[in-house]
């Protein structure tokens, strides 16, 4: 991934309801949900969801298909993981990573640092 489709999909998901309709999606899987079952699942108005969405497809985070009169929505998987994968790109200067023990997180958090 470049750098301009990771800064529109970070972009996309630095908003309340477009991450939490996102995550929502990565929980349903391949099968994707209604966009009227994400706008119940999240208590989202219709008309803003319709907003949220677009957003999130047009930075190719998801996916729309038609199902009869109904449009499913679900996570672009690749997409994802093409960004996980820029951002964590040469990670600790190509050395291997210690994992976070729960000390040095709990720290972290603490400081505001995670």
């Amino acid at each position: 991934m470049d750098t301009k489709p990771a800064i529109a999909a970070l972009a996309a998901l630095a908003q309340e309801s477009r991450l939490a309709a996102y995550r929502l999606l990565v929980q349903a899987g391949p099968a994707g949900l209604p966009a009227t079952k994400i706008a119940e699942l999240l208590n989202v108005p219709p008309s803003s969801l319709s907003f949220h969405l677009k957003e999130l497809s047009h930075a190719g985070l998801v996916v729309p298909r038609q199902d009869g009169r109904f449009i499913i929505y679900s996570a672009n998987f690749d997409t994802m993981n093409a960004l996980l994968g820029f951002l964590t790109d040469n990670c600790c200067g190509g050395n291997p990573c210690a994992p976070a023990t729960s000390a040095s997180r709990n720290s972290a958090i603490t400081r505001g640092t995670n």
